[in-house]
Formats: structure tokens, C-alpha cells, sequence
């Protein structure tokens, strides 16, 4: 590993590769503020820019881009609830409620700091397991793929909140909306209306900006315009207690993420989700989670900056993307003539640890171009929202727009605005919602895929021990609030009863 970590500074350490880099990881900040654009749809647009350079540095830049983009789309998820990319819908739950307490300043830092930790972690265990875990995702086939679905369904018991069944009602309707499009099985077209633009599926992105962007700003409108957030400079600042607080969610954050995003095809929205559950689970702060939590804000980002760097795993030992960003540099990587696949690690060591190396040098250049700015974007939340909010719906209806170039986007996020500004009239939990149009795809290609794989027999192909394990785990987030009720109910009482008991002995030695 030395020896690979030599070759890749010697290659990724040049002048000009350091330059493009951080060209890079600006432009990435840049594309991922503006909602609708995403790291995919960045990185497609600047490959013929690159056509010029070297494979390494073409694909230094573009890597710049992608991690760029997961900070860029933080920052307006949690300033102003409009998430950029897909994993960044969960940073809005936490993140947009930090700020609109005057806290934006330390959401935005600590999503920095979590994200580089997690960065720096994951790249040392990408470079020291890609091949074992490369070979471990060879062995993930549709019914590993499928339990670990139904895990991710099973976590809308955790989004659902108090009232149960409508979380499992806003999952269910959530996966209702992603079954429209053609049928993976059978290749028609299904609730599509005789619609074109349905054949694709509801756009997620679009979706997303309709819930959240539009839908806060509706709301924000029936309560009456609020006044600007003004923040003492030093409540901008990370403290201890931040630091302590976030450490333990960062840990999680990385590890589920990492596992996530070596499996092809998973991606890093599901394992932001997945990380925010497991906050919901296991986090001593649980209670606050959804009010401002400072969990809710670093596990996600952790997650997601994890699982971009796994999702080079399956793409350059397998040449199978980890997904959709890295399928389009896997694009990439076949217009500069280079093949990645198990062969690629000897053929070509430069490249490869040359361009793993260079996910260090980005990461420390995100942290150091964004960590002291966080107070300076939490300065936008001064304007006066007069300003704000026009600025808001011409970023929104710009970028949907932007997606595919057409008024359908735009449409689509007006009319999940509406549906946006009604849940939160009503109260509903959105979370379980879009967890619902996140698995719902993953999960109908999972069980096509296993059902034809099965045949006759269903239950074999689900038995094998890493299926069997996911599903005892999906199982056990399930009941979980059951027993963990029980034992609420029990252990209030057993400190009065051992005080009963002092009492009863007390009184019979007098």
C-alpha cells in the first residue's frame, strides 16, 4: 500500500494536476449550489472541456467536480431547504432548522468537517480493501440487493415519527409515485397517461425541489414573511460541545456509507438515508432529531461523502458504476481509451492511485476553501426575505428547467410544490415520502431480477447468509420500537420500586 500511495503522489502532486483539481472542486461547489444541475449532470456537460488534457488530469478534474458538488449542495440545503443533489435532501430535515435558528454557520462547518473526516477514512479503507471489496460485491447478486432494499424500506419505521401508519402511508405512496414510468419486467408503460415524459419515471431531482424549495417557501408565506436571521458572529462558530456532539454520528455516517456505496448501482442518496435512520436509532439525541439537531447534519454528509468515494470500488475494479455520477465517468474513462476492470490496478498503477490520491488533495482543498467561508454564507440569511424568495423561485424553476430543457420539469416542481406546502398544512412526515421514491426503483429492478433468478423456487435463492443476515437486521428495525417501549415502560418503575423496597426494609428494622 506505501508503494501504491508513493506512485499515486508522484502522479497526482504535479503543478498542473493540483491546479485542475481545485478548478475542479470549485466548479463542483459552484454546479452543486445550483439546484437541479447535480454532480452527474455536471461532470457530462465539462467532459468535452477535458478532451485536451491527460487521462489523469481530465479525470482529476472531474472527480473535483463530484466531490464539489456533494458540499455545493449542502450549503442551499441547509440555508435555504433546496437540496441540489439527491443525497442532500436528508441535510435539509436538521440542517434548514440549525440555520433558521441562527445556526447555519455551524451546520455548514460541521458538514464540512464530518465530510472530510469521513473522506480521509474512507480513502484509506478504499485503498486498502478495493480488491477484497470488490470481490465481496461480485457476490452481492438481486437477492442481496433486494434484502438490503426491504432494510432500506424498513427504515420508514424510523422516519414515521410517533404516528406510525401514516408514515408507512406517505412510504407507500411514495413508492406508488416511482412505479410510474415503463415496467422493468415486462417493458410497458404503466400510469404514464399517455404521457411521453412519464415514460422516464417522475424526475426525482425536480420532485425534491418541488417538496422541499417550493413547498418551505409557500409556507413560510402563509405565516407570514419572517424577519431576517441575525446571528452574533460567535453563534456562527463550532463549539466543544458541537465537536463532541458530532462525533460518534460521523463515525456511523462513514461506515454505513462506505458499506453502500462499494455495492454497484446502490449510490450515496440511499446511504444518507440510511445513516439519518440509524441516528433516529441509536443516536442519545434521537429525541431532538428533525428540530436542529446537529446529528441530523454530519451523519448524512459523512454517508454521503463515504459512499462517493466506495462507488469507485465497483467502477474501477469491476467497471460497473457505484452509480449515476461514476457511470458517467465510467463514460469517461472509455472516451480517453482507458478500460477499467481487474486489470486495470496492474496495468495502469499510475491512474489509478494517481487519481485516488487526488481525492485526498480535493478534500483538503474543499476544507479549506469552504470551512472559513460557512459564516459568510450563513451572512445570506440577513437579506430580507422580500429579496430572498424571488431569488429562490427563479433558482428553482432555473435549474429544474435545466435538468432536460423542458417546461414538464418545471411543471413537475409547481405541482410537488403545492404538495410539498399541503404535507406541512397538515403536518405529514415527508421523510418516509421520498425514502419511498428513492427505494422504489432500486427495490421493483431487485425483485424482477430475483424472481427470474429464483424460478420455481424463491426461498432458496433468499437463503443464503449475507441475505439472511440483512433481512434479521430489517426484522429487528422493525420491532425495535416494540422493545424498545417495553423497556421505556420498565425502567421508570425500577427506581421506585428499589425505593420501595429501601422503605419496606427500613421499616421492619425499626
Amino acid at each position: 500500500m506505501i508503494e501504491n500511495l508513493q506512485i499515486g503522489f508522484e502522479a497526482a502532486l504535479s503543478a498542473e494536476n493540483v491546479l485542475w483539481c481545485f478548478v475542479g472542486v470549485l466548479l463542483g461547489t459552484i454546479i452543486g449550489i445550483l439546484p437541479g444541475l447535480g454532480s452527474a449532470t455536471g461532470v457530462a456537460i465539462l467532459i468535452p472541456v477535458t478532451l485536451t488534457f491527460s487521462p489523469l488530469t481530465a479525470l482529476i478534474m472531474l472527480a473535483g467536480i463530484y466531490h464539489g458538488a456533494q458540499f455545493g449542495a449542502t450549503i442551499t440545503a441547509i440555508l435555504i431547504a433546496t437540496p441540489g443533489e439527491a443525497s442532500s435532501v436528508i441535510s435539509t430535515l436538521d440542517g434548514y432548522q440549525m440555520a433558521r435558528k441562527g445556526r447555519a454557520g455551524p451546520a455548514l462547518a460541521i458538514s464540512a468537517l464530518g465530510a472530510f473526516v469521513s473522506a480521509m477514512v474512507s480513502l484509506v479503507a478504499l485503498m486498502a480493501v478495493a480488491p477484497f471489496f470488490a470481490h465481496l460485491a461480485l457476490d452481492f447478486g438481486p437477492p442481496e440487493m433486494l434484502a438490503i432494499m426491504i432494510l432500506g424500506l424498513c427504515t420508514i419505521v424510523v422516519f414515521s415519527g410517533r404516528n406510525l401508519p401514516l408514515g408507512l402511508a406517505m412510504g407507500l405512496i411514495g413508492v406508488l409515485i416511482a412505479c410510474i414510468g415503463v415496467d422493468v419486467g415486462s417493458g410497458t408503460a404503466r400510469y404514464t397517461f399517455g404521457s411521453v415524459e412519464l415514460f422516464g419515471g417522475v424526475p426525482f431531482v425536480e420532485v425534491m425541489i418541488g417538496l422541499f424549495a417550493i413547498g418551505e417557501l409557500l409556507n413560510q408565506l402563509h405565516l407570514g414573511m419572517a424577519a431576517p436571521i441575525k446571528a452574533r458572529f460567535r453563534d456562527l462558530l463550532l463549539t466543544k460541545q458541537d465537536l463532541k456532539r458530532a462525533t460518534a454520528p460521523t463515525a456511523r455516517g462513514t461506515v454505513i456509507g462506505f458499506l453502500l456505496g462499494c455495492l454497484p448501482g446502490a449510490g450515496t442518496t440511499l446511504a444518507s438515508f440510511m445513516a439519518y435512520g440509524a441516528e433516529k436509532t441509536f443516536s442519545r439525541n434521537r429525541k431532538k432529531l428533525g428540530t436542529g439537531a446537529i446529528e441530523g447534519v454530519v451523519a448524512p454528509d459523512a454517508a454521503t461523502n463515504a459512499a462517493s468515494n466506495a462507488n469507485f470500488i465497483p467502477t474501477l475494479a469491476l467497471g460497473v458504476p457505484g452509480g449515476a455520477t461514476t457511470a458517467v465517468l465510467l463514460g469517461a474513462f472509455l472516451v480517453y481509451g482507458i478500460q477499467p476492470g481487474p486489470l486495470l490496478f496492474e496495468n495502469q498503477p499510475e491512474l489509478v492511485w494517481g487519481l485516488l490520491v487526488s481525492f485526498f488533495i480535493g478534500n483538503v482543498l474543499l476544507l479549506v476553501l469552504n470551512l472559513p467561508l460557512a459564516p459568510v454564507f450563513a451572512q445570506l440569511l440577513r437579506i430580507r426575505y422580500a429579496f430572498m424568495y424571488p431569488l429562490i423561485i427563479v433558482t428553482s424553476l432555473l435549474g429544474a428547467y435545466s435538468v432536460k430543457n423542458s417546461m414538464f420539469s418545471v411543471w413537475v416542481v409547481i405541482i410537488f410544490g403545492l404538495v410539498g406546502y399541503a404535507m406541512k398544512r397538515l403536518n405529514f412526515p415527508m421523510a418516509p415520502l421520498v425514502l419511498g421514491l428513492v427505494i422504489g426503483p432500486l427495490f421493483e429492478k431487485a425483485l424482477v431480477q430475483t424472481s427470474v433468478l429464483a424460478g420455481d423456487d424463491g426461498f432458496a435463492v433468499l437463503a443464503t447468509p449475507a441475505t439472511l443476515t440483512i433481512l434479521v437486521l430489517a426484522a429487528t428495525l422493525v420491532t425495535s420500537p416494540l422493545w424498545r417501549g417495553r423497556l421505556r415502560r420498565r425502567t421508570p418503575n425500577a427506581p421506585e420500586q428499589g425505593k420501595a423496597k429501601d422503605h419496606a426494609e427500613k421499616g421492619s428494622h425499626e
